[in-house]
């Protein structure tokens, strides 16, 4: 990066503030302030949020001045959603407790998962090794040395079924985080719930699914965009008729934010994404209503706070602004966003990976006064490698704490009416509305991104949050002040002899089913691909026959291409 370009992203974009400060403050500034500032100074030039939006001294009715409460806030359960989308918040059911769990095979992954229930955890959330995330069996060469590293590999349905032996799908709700091969790994998910006698029409959870924040921050893609855009909509058709409680998609900001983005970003980009969905919902023929009750969310919980409470607040009322008043939604469950959080990975530090537990337990209280709906809390050791089982449980325990000890779940949005929260969240709102203005301007987010857009803004703000942090100008324990010497602590080790045994397993497989008739169903896919069929079904009919999944997602290569990115400068 240039000088010039380093000192443009050197600062964050400010606000212009609607504040005229009464004569009480200029008063209290005066008298009080002046003298106490005179004898002992500020601490630092500048005070901001961790993504250096500045926050001032002191907060009055006079940074109000432009809002009206009964509009801006009005109550919870009721639009704009503010304080929350049900009435009574927590007092009458807690937000689910997940954990991110997956490793190793689907054995490995299906004990974690009982444990993780045994000890209250309230639903599933899996996480996939990378071979699966990309869309390849766990005997490809490009999976060497993948293989259950990141998550539990599933190549196929015979893999889905060991990940959740003796685990009811009718009684537990699961998050799936998988994005380019979603609609496959989902049709395994439906078969193994067939095959346990659920009744598709009440189960309940979330696919991820989200495949525009995949070229904007975290890089898993196969197809491009508009086949990729064709494929979460057939899943978003296909729920809306067959699945009528699960969630088809979870648009995610939670990666954006991981990427090095601000709170604005995070929450305007995420917005914008939801709006492209829906618009490609529509094109299709859908009804807004017909789907929009099950889109879901998923946001970051970070360190600042404050920030991270005016993010959640300002979300739910962009959303429901844009489901009345630019899609039309009649149905007060359109309007109202629903959102899953998870402590934010990317401000986990190996160094004193204990502090990791305190920052976790900071930014999941965060979640919940923000009203959060689901909520996964990170473990202290992840910057090191995947949680153990005891780190895991410190994490779920954080969650109860706070849900039966802290108190903050006994009214909804403690903080609301604060000068200081409300005015953030007025201000969040202005930055996200006006991102999303200019990914209008530019043709929405698809051309958005094959334009760099949303990527550069991204990389700007990483940029000057790692030159706060080398300037010292922020603070991380441990990192860049307060640093120890200390002892490595333990950490999970997962098997290498694991691909073996994976390959050994699908050379079964491959030897057991009927080959004819997984072709069969393989080139019925292929037809359906070129057409305008939903895939969905086709998709099914393959998983059923022992269709691995490398072989699903090699069969729509061929009538969708894949994406090569273009750099930006």
């Amino acid at each position: 990066m240039t000088d010039e370009k380093a000192r443009k992203v050197a600062s964050a974009p400010a606000f212009e503030s609607p504040r005229k400060p009464s004569p009480a403050e200029r008063a209290w500034e005066e008298n009080t302030l002046k003298p106490t500032l005179a004898k002992s100074p500020d601490r630092a030039a500048d005070f901001t949020t961790v993504s250096s939006y500045p926050i001032q001294r002191l907060y009055t009715e006079a940074d109000l001045a432009d809002s009206n409460p009964e509009r801006d806030l009005g109550a919870p359960g009721e639009p704009p959603y503010t304080r929350g989308i049900h009435p009574a918040m927590y007092r009458d059911r807690l937000w689910t407790m997940r954990q991110f769990a997956g490793f190793g095979s689907a054995e490995d992954t299906n004990r974690r998962f009982r444990y993780l229930l045994s000890q209250g955890q309230t639903g599933l959330s899996v996480a996939f090794d990378l071979p699966t995330l990309m869309g390849y069996d766990s005997d490809h060469p490009l999976a060497e040395g993948e293989v259950g590293k990141c998550g539990v590999a599933i190549s196929s349905l015979a893999d889905m079924e060991a990940l959740f032996d003796q685990i009811p799908l009718a009684d537990v709700t699961t998050s799936m985080t998988i994005n380019s091969p979603a609609a496959p790994i989902w049709a395994m998910y439906l078969a193994v719930a067939e095959k346990q006698g659920a009744d598709w029409r009440k189960i309940s959870g979330t696919l991820q699914n989200d495949i525009l924040k995949e070229y904007i921050a975290q890089k898993e893609y196969i197809y491009p965009p508009e086949p990729s855009l064709r494929i979460v909509t057939d899943t978003i058709e296909f729920g809306a008729k067959h699945t009528p409680k699960f969630n088809p998609i979870s648009i995610s900001g939670y990666h954006i934010r991981e990427a090095g983005s601000t709170a604005i970003q995070e929450l305007a980009f995420t917005l914008r994404d939801g709006i492209e969905y829906v618009e490609h919902c529509l094109r299709r023929g859908m009804q807004v209503d017909d789907f929009a009750p099950r889109l879901s969310f998923f946001f970051n919980a970070h360190n600042d706070f404050f920030e991270e409470l005016a993010k959640y607040r300002a979300a739910r009322r962009i959303w429901q602004n844009v489901m009345r008043e630019r899609f039309g939604a009649k149905n007060p469950r359109s309007w109202a966003l629903r959102f899953h959080s998870q402590t934010a990975g990317c401000s986990l530090t190996a160094q004193q990976p204990y502090n990791n537990v305190v920052r976790t337990a900071v930014q999941a209280l965060a979640a919940v006064l923000g009203g959060t709906q689901s909520l996964h809390t990170n473990s202290l050791d992840e910057a090191w490698a995947l949680p153990t089982e005891s780190a895991a449980t410190i994490a779920l325990r954080t969650q109860q704490i706070i849900a039966y000890e802290s108190g903050v779940t006994n009214t909804a949005d403690p903080f609301g009416g604060s000068y200081f929260v409300e005015t953030l969240t007025n201000e969040v709102e202005r930055g996200a509305r006006d991102y999303i203005e200019k990914i209008d301007a530019l043709g929405g987010m698809v051309a958005a991104i094959e334009r760099g857009f949303p990527q550069r803004e991204i990389a700007d703000a990483a940029y000057r949050y790692q030159v706060a942090v080398d300037r010292k100008e922020k603070i991380v324990v441990g990192v860049n002040d307060y640093v120890v010497n200390e002892k490595p602590i333990e950490t999970l080790h997962i098997d290498d002899t694991l691909a073996g045994r994976q390959g050994d397993r699908l050379r079964k497989l491959r030897a057991d089913r009927s080959n004819a008739e997984v072709e069969r169903r393989l080139n019925s896919l292929r037809h359906a691909a070129v057409g305008d069929d939903n895939l969905m079904p086709h998709l099914f009919e393959a998983v059923k026959a022992y269709a691995t999944l490398g072989e699903i997602c090699d069969a729509l290569r061929q009538p969708f291409g894949v994406y090569q990115e273009v750099a930006i400068t």
